[in-house]
């Protein structure tokens, strides 16, 4: 009888052993699933805005140059209208597939939101402007297929850079500055902020590009595919 409690003892806490092993592993599956949502798109599996932020934050922390590249894809919105919000869907994956593919002084590509993406890159002014030059090229240089039709895509890009003395946040608002600026000079158009550690008009409050309010200062555009010249303005 000794000999049989001892067995069910030693059984239970087996047992007991490994549904503590089985639970252990299914909080830190959880955790890490938890995790990966926090800071990824669902859509797109890229990274998401406080992905970018949190990187921001440590690189410039350290001073790294630091540039960021917006953008806005053009006539989205009549896109997924037409073709339904699957076929939608399946266009953000694919412009995040293609942003993923641009290589270093890119860092990453993400989704901010909606239609918006952006590219954070390790570098000043000229390596942002490569980056950005780059990505409005790589999106609008073959149409994307949704089934039964193919869509020819461009983007709006904006970019900005930043040394000491500036915040994520306001790198940000400064790329978001640059693509409104691009929005209002026509589709395909890339368009730069001057790579200063204060950028003029940058503050709290609502984005510029929502408010319809121009800036003072800005580098040339660029559209493709026609590659037209604007003048700086101001």
């Amino acid at each position: 009888m000794l000999q049989t409690w001892q067995d069910l003892t030693i059984v239970a806490l087996t047992v007991t052993l490994i549904v503590a092993v089985v639970v252990i592993a299914w909080q830190q599956r959880s955790l890490i699933q938890a995790r990966y949502l926090a800071n990824h798109d669902v859509t797109t599996g890229l990274p998401n805005r406080r992905a970018v932020t949190a990187y921001l934050r440590k690189a410039l922390r350290k001073g790294r140059p630091t540039g960021l590249v917006l953008l806005d894809l053009d006539r989205f919105k009549s896109i997924n209208d037409t073709h339904g919000h699957e076929s939608g869907n399946d266009l953000l994956t694919e412009v995040g597939r293609r942003l993923s593919g641009i290589t270093a002084p890119a860092v990453f590509a993400a989704r901010l939101s909606g239609d918006e993406f952006v590219l954070v890159v390790d570098g000043g002014h000229d390596q942002t402007a490569a980056v950005a030059h780059a990505a409005a090229r790589i999106i609008a240089r073959t149409p994307i297929s949704l089934g039964h039709h193919d869509a020819h895509l461009s983007a709006s890009v904006g970019f900005a850079t930043a040394t000491l003395g500036i915040s994520g946040r306001d790198l940000l608002r400064a790329a978001d500055i640059a693509m409104y600026q691009a929005k209002r000079y026509g589709r395909a158009t890339v368009y730069g902020m001057p790579p200063t550690t204060e950028q003029p008009g940058i503050g709290r409050g609502p984005r510029y590009r929502d408010l319809r309010r121009d800036t003072a200062d800005g580098y040339p555009t660029t559209s493709f595919p026609h590659n037209k010249e604007y003048p700086p303005h101001g």
